[in-house]
């Protein structure tokens, strides 16, 4: 069965599963932050104690973790990132590498460009192998959730099987949960496929369901829609995709720099804003609006970043503060 995910780490956390706890655990890096209220940073001893613990909690999981089953060569990420910029084309080109390029801009120079050349590579790659083993009969499997860029995926992957219609075999789809409790009561809110972890997909395998024509039908509908209106930004507006302006989030950015006194760093801010609020984009594209109040002299920017950081590494403040 061909797996179809819409983000680079659902992708490996999903390639992972397939194989998790079988064998002795593997190891490997892992990261973990640390915060206080106070804003002190951890001792030494402190981040130690946080990484043993972080490991025992993996070694733990992978002892009692089952896997999934399956080839990592039937798994497909198609991390285009739709529900930002341009949309027209019906296949990945010149505008969505464009768009790309915008978003990934935020980065250090001269990354951009390759890696939204690269990426866009590998989906036509990645998109007509999977059209050609879906006219050999394999089943397909998509993932997504609610989260803007994957319900677009989503939108954007029906429209396509749509035109292979009678030169495919059955397509199935997993729709994330919007929450989840433990045995302890405790409630477990999910926004995308890419925070589930390696040991967690077996679970909801069970919750496929069969995509009729007609469904097909109607989000490759839908997605038409969307690329003639082809605005700036999509969102999930009471469940459903819809065209919104670009300006959509920025009550919420200038509610946290209220907050602020003084010189602030922006990758806090950004940090705050992804977190408090949920709002299912990335930071590359609070950025670019952070980016929009700087030029319309909102922000002043005090220092550029460091070459090799990305732009928003820096502080900022508001224009005519001191």
């Amino acid at each position: 069965m061909l797996e179809i995910v819409f983000s680079d780490s659902a992708c490996g956390s999903l390639k992972m599963a397939q194989h998790y706890g079988q064998g002795a655990y593997p190891g490997g890096c892992i990261g973990v932050i640390i915060s206080r209220s106070d804003g002190r940073k951890p001792s030494k001893k402190e981040k130690r104690a946080a990484q043993r613990e972080a490991e025992k909690k993996e070694r733990f999981a992978w002892k009692r973790g089952a896997s999934m089953g399956g080839n990592p060569a039937d798994i497909y990420g198609f991390g285009l990132m739709l529900s930002m910029g341009d949309i027209s084309e019906d296949a990945p080109g010149n505008r969505r590498q464009q768009a790309l390029e915008r978003l990934y801009g935020v980065f250090p120079k001269g990354t951009g460009h390759s890696a939204a050349q690269e990426l866009l590579w590998r989906a036509a790659s990645d998109l007509k192998e999977v059209r050609e083993r879906a006219a050999e009969g394999e089943a397909i499997r998509i993932w997504y959730s609610h989260q803007p860029d994957e319900l677009c995926g989503f939108y954007w992957m029906m429209a396509q099987l749509l035109q292979w219609e009678g030169r495919r075999g059955p397509v199935y789809a997993v729709r994330l949960p919007e929450w989840e409790s433990d045995e302890k009561g405790t409630v477990r809110w999910m926004a995308h496929w890419g925070e589930i972890a390696p040991g967690e997909w077996h679970r909801y395998s069970a919750l496929q369901r069969l995509v009729p024509p007609a469904f097909c039908q109607s989000c490759a509908d839908d997605w038409r829609i969307l690329q003639e209106e082809n605005a700036p930004l999509r969102a999930v507006l009471n469940g459903r995709l819809a065209s919104v302006p670009e300006t959509l989030y920025d009550g919420f950015i200038r509610r946290e720099i209220a907050a602020e006194a003084g010189a602030f760093h922006e990758a806090k801010l950004i940090g705050r804003v992804l977190g408090k609020y949920k709002l299912g984009v990335g930071d590359a594209w609070i950025a670019l609006r952070i980016e929009e109040m700087i030029h319309s002299g909102e922000l002043e920017a005090l220092a550029e970043p460091e070459e090799d950081m990305p732009l928003y590494h820096r502080f900022l403040r508001k224009r005519g503060e001191r």
